[in-house]
């Protein structure tokens, strides 16, 4: 199998984001006047790169979020496999002080190993894991040497863990932003680590 270089970009702002609501899996947002112009600045920013092939979760914000990418009739495909973690009855609810509360505990049982925890009867991280294992096998199949994959920020934290073969309970220690992007390489079935966390393009 060639290598690959493969961009991973969180989506641009939405609502939610903006006013510090739950989303996940769940919730089905568009991106916000903010979000747009992100994904502009980050298209731009990324023009220089001629994507072979491009995937994104099977939400509107990251299907949005590449739109604003001129990529010229590169092969697109969704995967719910990319999709954001479920945070259960907590999605779309105003982050309250017991919302706050039960996510604190819950990511900090996470970082200490509890990695079957969940957020309000969703889903916890080795769920998302074993997902997104599906589909970059979709990925790695295709003939393509660069990839954009566009998806969510936990999920994103969860891919960054299994690909570089740390354990999930060191994902906070992959940080994102909206529009922000990971390159990973990959050759000889192994993944490295090329650009972290870049948000240059968006100050």
């Amino acid at each position: 199998m060639k290598s690959k270089t493969i961009y991973i970009l969180r989506h641009g702002e939405t609502d939610f984001n903006k006013r510090g609501m739950v989303q996940g899996r769940g919730v089905n947002a568009s991106l916000n006047e903010q979000g747009i112009a992100q994904a502009r600045r980050a298209g731009e920013h990324l023009s220089h790169i001629a994507f072979d092939a491009v995937f994104t979760s099977a939400l509107t914000r990251t299907q949005e979020t590449v739109g604003q990418f001129s990529l010229n009739g590169t092969p697109t495909f969704s995967h719910e496999g990319f999709d954001e973690i479920s945070w259960g009855n907590q999605e779309g609810q105003v982050a309250s002080y017991e919302a706050k509360s039960l996510y604190a505990d819950t990511v900090n049982g996470w970082r200490k190993g509890e990695l079957d925890l969940n957020v309000g009867g969703g889903e916890n991280p080795i769920q998302v894991m074993e997902r997104q294992k599906v589909a970059m096998q979709k990925v790695l199949g295709i003939e393509a040497e660069n990839i954009l994959i566009c998806m969510h920020g936990r999920a994103l934290r969860v891919l960054l863990c299994w690909t570089l073969n740390y354990p999930l309970n060191y994902m906070d220690g992959f940080p994102h932003q909206n529009c922000g992007y990971y390159t990973l390489g990959y050759r000889k079935e192994s993944f490295y680590l090329k650009e972290f966390n870049r948000v240059d393009h968006l100050r």
